[in-house]
């Protein structure tokens, strides 16, 4: 078995862009972007990302500008460090060893050569200042803390500097806590757990102004308080403001201090004036809820970055500018990861009502396709239909889609859809819509993936007990046309041999095939207990072969001419990976813990151009790649198969299906010769594997203990008749072939013969 030494795994994108506050250069040419373990430098105004700041361990936890040097950036990390950029040019200055890890940063001008970080100290999370050492060196050292503010948020929304870095505010459930650095003492406010009317007063996100001791305070039941004389414990005031409706997530003064922007899960920008509150502005329909809003230091542009995980760009709260859209990962992939045959790009449910085409190459949306067509409302506990499953043709001319929405326990709405790719607008377009389809959900479906069939073929399976076969009419239009069911069993799974010839459909610990033509029953399929999760034919010269993976972590194993379960995987570890022949119990290759996190979905992308490997042990890695979502990314390790999850190979000598295969006797034959060693041979070839065998002694020795047993014509035995001219010695190079030759495995042939 070979381990995984020679093999990488790969962070290729996908990560959250909205997971930290981003940060607008001081031109507005630039956008600052924490995401997964680097920072994304953005283009404003072409949207595309300029640069990847690389070197951190872990997730970036922050990002913002040097306040001597705006052509410079700090990052923080779960690392431990602290590094400082030239973002415009992509270059590491200095990495600063904290040595704990860091949840958020903060600095001010007024505190030249100090950052403020929250990190975990004593159980609690803690504020403290870190005194940046001025060294030459590349990598510094930089443990000395101060403790600025204990028993603090780490939602980094609930900290900020105040007027001229003079005092930081942080608010933390019901209490607000100012702390002033030339008095080095601090006020607590605190508020009741529900006001009169039962709102809920806990803090969500603090702002203070940039000229004036006011702080604005966001609210878990939509409120923002504006608080004043603060410097005083009795004295303090507050005004209030109302318009959200849940939590304020976000607020930000513009640099002037004229106007308040605050947002929430309503989707709506809103601007406050500054001591004329009554006066408002709204910018709607920003299409998610708002998590973080950043203005840029001169006021020319906005930033809002939303709950799907897309990054707007907004002119001065008149007008969208830019849009950067990420991969959308919601709670579940119920569509399961999916390749686009003609773009290569990475399919999957995005948005809600919609399916979102991601390309892994440039980490980038290409753009969503609307399933549902109907506008989406954000309100909780309201049901709308969802994009539950979907599946593409080989060709990628067709894509089935299926929608549900669940009103009531009995009632469940659902929706078939058929989509038709159009070379003119380069999309999808909507050819049948088939209403209810099944009566109860659909668990799975598959197209037939014969290139050469004359017949375009879709087969889904459902909770009702039955799957149906959905045929393409010369209209175009799609109209079922078989009806199936197995002893009143459920159907989980399906799936097609790569001839079109054969159907396996699974009735929870039974797989039935049958045959798409007549629509027979062919045969049963029996295997260990538990049912079956999915099922996939090999490919090519593993055509033979039915996989399947059951619910108890069993891979199954079956042999189609004999009807036989060949082999049952067990002891499949999470978050491991393995991959198999169907001819051999054992893994060819295993990767064990390929992530940290929990791989949700994975997916096999063929490559553009195919890898020339011949080692026997890294040749399944020559023609595509793995690709496999976690919680936070999107992950790649090289791979070959195109078929089940890497458990069916394409490594063996024979690339024909085994049913049009020709006799054995003729394959034996063909084999044999290939084998055969030709006995001329020339000085140059003897002299080139004498000075090969010098190096390996251990080799040489035990050739030369070979060629001295060897008979030459002047010691035959006495007697012996010579009829025939003796043979000639073999040489080196042909001893070691022979020794070669013997150590190959040829077991597939002996199983080729048996069966």
């Amino acid at each position: 078995m070979v381990e995984h030494g020679d093999i990488r795994v790969v962070h290729r994108g996908g990560s959250k862009i909205n997971f930290r506050e981003p940060v607008i250069t001081n031109d507005s040419r630039f956008l600052l972007v924490p995401s997964g373990e680097c920072v994304k430098v953005f283009s404003t105004s072409t949207e595309e990302c300029v640069h990847d700041l690389r070197g951190h361990t872990d997730l970036v936890t922050g990002v913002l500008l040097r306040p001597s040097n705006h052509l410079q950036v700090y990052s923080c990390s779960a690392d431990g460090t602290v590094r400082l950029w030239d973002f415009t040019d992509g270059i590491l200055i200095k990495t600063f060893v904290i040595g704990y890890p860091i949840y958020s940063m903060y600095a001010s001008a007024d505190h030249e050569g100090i950052i403020f970080i929250v990190t975990p100290l004593q159980k609690l999370f803690q504020l403290v200042a870190v005194q940046l050492p001025q060294s030459g060196e590349q990598l510094v050292e930089a443990r000395e803390l101060s403790g600025v503010l204990s028993d603090v948020s780490s939602n980094p929304a609930a900290i900020t500097f105040g007027q001229g870095g003079e005092y930081i505010a942080s608010a933390k459930g019901l209490q607000l806590e100012v702390y002033f650095f030339k008095k080095q003492k601090s006020y607590r406010f605190s508020l009741k757990e529900d006001n009169k009317k039962g709102g809920k007063n806990t803090f969500t996100c603090v702002a203070c102004h940039p000229k004036d001791d006011c702080i604005a305070t966001g609210h878990e039941d939509g409120k923002i308080r504006l608080w004043r004389n603060f410097n005083h414990k009795k004295e303090y005031t507050y005004s209030t403001l109302h318009w959200h409706h849940s939590a304020v997530s976000s607020l930000r003064f513009t640099p002037e201090g004229t106007n308040l922007l605050s947002g929430g899960v309503e989707s709506v920008l809103v601007q406050w004036r500054y001591n004329q509150e009554s006066q408002r502005d709204f910018l709607p329909r920003l299409g998610a809820a708002i998590t973080h809003i950043t203005i840029s230091p001169d006021g020319a542009l906005f930033c809002t970055s939303h709950s799907d995980n897309k990054i707007t760009i907004i002119q001065s709260c008149v007008k969208v500018s830019a849009v950067i859209q990420g991969l959308v990962k919601g709670e579940s992939v119920q569509t399961d990861l999916m390749l686009d045959p003609r773009s290569k790009a990475l399919v999957l449910n995005g948005k809600p009502g919609h399916l979102q085409f991601y390309s892994l190459q440039r980490d980038k949306l290409l753009y969503n396709l609307d399933i549902v067509q109907q506008e989406y409302i954000h309100e909780l506990g309201l049901q709308q239909f969802e994009v539950v499953k979907a599946a593409f043709s080989a060709s990628g001319k067709w894509l089935a889609t299926v929608e549900e929405r669940k009103q009531k326990i009995a009632e469940l709405e659902l929706n078939l859809k058929l989509w038709e790719y159009d070379e003119q607008t380069q999309s999808f377009v909507l050819n049948t819509t088939i209403s209810a389809p099944h009566e109860a959900q659909i668990t799975a479906m598959c197209f037939c993936q014969a290139p050469d069939s004359q017949t375009t073929m879709l087969v889904s399976t459902s909770k009702d007990g039955h799957f149906k076969a959905w045929q393409l009419a010369p209209v175009p239009s799609w109209s079922c046309n078989f009806v199936g069911a197995y002893r009143g069993l459920l159907p989980e799974c399906c799936s097609f041999s790569a001839d079109g010839s054969l159907l396996a459909v699974s009735f929870q610990e039974v797989v039935t095939v049958w045959s798409p033509a007549s629509w027979e029953l062919l045969t049963t399929l029996s295997q260990p207990p538990g049912a079956i999760r999915d099922l996939c034919f090999g490919r090519l010269s593993c055509s033979k072969y039915l996989l399947g993976t059951t619910a108890n972590n069993l891979l199954c194993c079956w042999n189609l001419l004999t009807c036989s379960c060949k082999a049952a995987y067990t002891q499949m570890q999470i978050c491991s990976l393995f991959v198999f022949k169907p001819s051999e119990p054992r893994p060819l290759f295993s990767h064990k813990a390929v992530c940290s996190g929990k791989v949700t979905r994975a997916v096999f992308a063929p490559r553009d151009e195919m890898l020339e490997s011949c080692e026997e042990s890294s040749q399944w890695l020559n023609h595509s790649q793995l690709y496999f979502l976690t919680q936070n990314m999107v992950n790649t390790t090289s791979t070959q198969s195109t078929s089940f999850h890497a458990k069916v190979g394409e490594g063996e000598l024979l690339q024909t299906p085994a049913h049009v295969l020709p006799s054995t006797s003729f394959l034996c034959s063909m084999f044999v010769q290939s084998l055969l060693i030709s006995i001329t041979d020339s000085r140059g070839e003897n002299q080139h594997a004498e000075e090969e065998m010098e190096s390996e002694k251990e080799e040489e020795d035990s050739d030369e203990e070979m060629e001295t047993r060897t008979l030459r014509p002047e010691q035959a035995p006495v007697g012996s008749q010579a009829t025939e001219p003796a043979a000639a010695p073999l040489t080196k190079a042909q001893v070691r072939e022979l020794r070669r030759v013997k150590k190959l495995d040829h077991s597939w042939f002996s199983g080729l013969l048996d069966s």
